[in-house]
């Protein structure tokens, strides 16, 4: 990451790996930044396996407007952040050779996809990854608490840990486009919590890392 490091060390970086995460309710039990938590170890797990790359500080605030019925929730809206983007990585192409934006939170995809297809068309090297694994529940159940209990133990309140709305997001999305999360789950938890562990947690971070490997052509 970028605290106390200097110019000097940073020089000939290869790819920088920005995680982009977000601000926003977690259920009663998780921390508002559990995306930019896991964002920023999907990007240092990228690191530890990418010759040459450099994980940039995090950007911790995303696009989080269907979240926007819980206390705690900054969304800076997803134009305002696809122009960060967008002029993040011209300021970080101007030194480095390839960057990678690592989306830990589903709403900010519009934002991430616009802004490297305009980035690409304006012929700079970038790619996105997603933080991302099979069967995984949809927001702070067992994937996301597994994953905190791994990374961070200390930030998950497991005593207030509850069941939130099971069914399906796709089958969610009318209710969720006219009133966001809190439309469909008033502790705004879409899965179960129960289950979670650490160990669980640390499978997932692997294979999400793999995964993200495997979209950027690198062999696992």
């Amino acid at each position: 990451m970028g605290e106390g490091v200097t110019s000097a060390e940073v020089a000939g970086t290869e790819v920088v790996l920005v995680p982009v995460g977000s601000t926003e309710q977690h259920g009663p039990h998780l921390p508002l930044d559990t995306d930019t938590v896991v964002a920023v170890a999907v990007a240092e797990g990228l690191a530890a396996r990418l010759p040459g790359a450099w994980v940039a500080p995090a950007l911790a605030h995303g696009s989080s407007g269907e979240h926007q019925s819980f206390p705690g929730t900054v969304s800076i809206g997803s134009d305002a952040l696809r122009v960060v983007l967008v002029e993040l990585v011209r300021s970080v192409r101007t030194w480095c050779d390839r960057v990678v934006l690592v989306n830990g939170h589903g709403g900010n995809l519009d934002a991430v996809r616009d802004a490297v297809a305009q980035l690409r068309y304006e012929g700079h090297r970038v790619d996105r990854v997603s933080c991302a694994v099979a069967d995984a529940d949809a927001h702070a159940g067992r994937t996301e608490t597994s994953l905190m209990l791994h990374l961070r133990p200390g930030g998950v309140r497991l005593g207030l840990a509850e069941a939130g709305c099971a069914t399906p997001v796709r089958d969610l999305l009318p209710a969720m486009r006219e009133g966001g999360v809190a439309a469909v789950s008033p502790n705004g938890v879409l899965g179960d919590p129960a289950g979670s562990g650490a160990a669980e947690g640390e499978r997932l971070l692997a294979a999400m890392v793999d995964s993200a490997l495997a979209r950027l052509g690198v062999p696992v």
